[in-house]
């Protein structure tokens, strides 16, 4: 099995367990979020999110932990509270990506791609 097969089955199981979460299941893109989409692009999308988790994330030290992402305001901040990836308590406690140290380059592009396949799931 590939590495991303093995992503792939990973974040399928995810989207299972997300499912089940009154909270994280909740979160949905509304019509301005979709033509944002539409409008940028996914590749533009992508590199959003990569900023947004290179710069609100990926620090081991961060001051607002658990505050840090907003409830709106782009497509990716929705994307990251419905799939637990929003602070480094939900990237632990969804992910087991252990806090107080930084991401690695590999678990950001991990996070990414659910994000990622967040927002393709929602635009179908």
């Amino acid at each position: 099995m590939t590495r991303e097969e093995f992503e792939t089955i990973k974040i399928r199981k995810l989207f299972e367990k997300l499912k089940q979460s009154k909270f994280r299941s909740r979160f949905k893109l509304m019509e301005k979020d979709r033509d944002y989409i539409y409008r940028k692009g996914m590749d533009q999308i992508k590199s959003h999110a990569y900023d947004f988790i290179n710069k609100r994330l990926a620090p081991s030290c961060l001051v607002n932990d658990g505050k840090q992402t907003p409830m709106k305001g782009h497509p990716v901040f929705l994307a990251q509270h419905a799939t637990a990836t929003c602070c480094r308590g939900c990237l632990y406690k969804w992910h087991g990506i252990s806090k107080n140290r930084n991401l690695t380059e590999q678990e950001v592009d991990y996070i990414v791609q659910v994000i990622m396949c967040w927002i393709n799931e929602q635009m179908k």
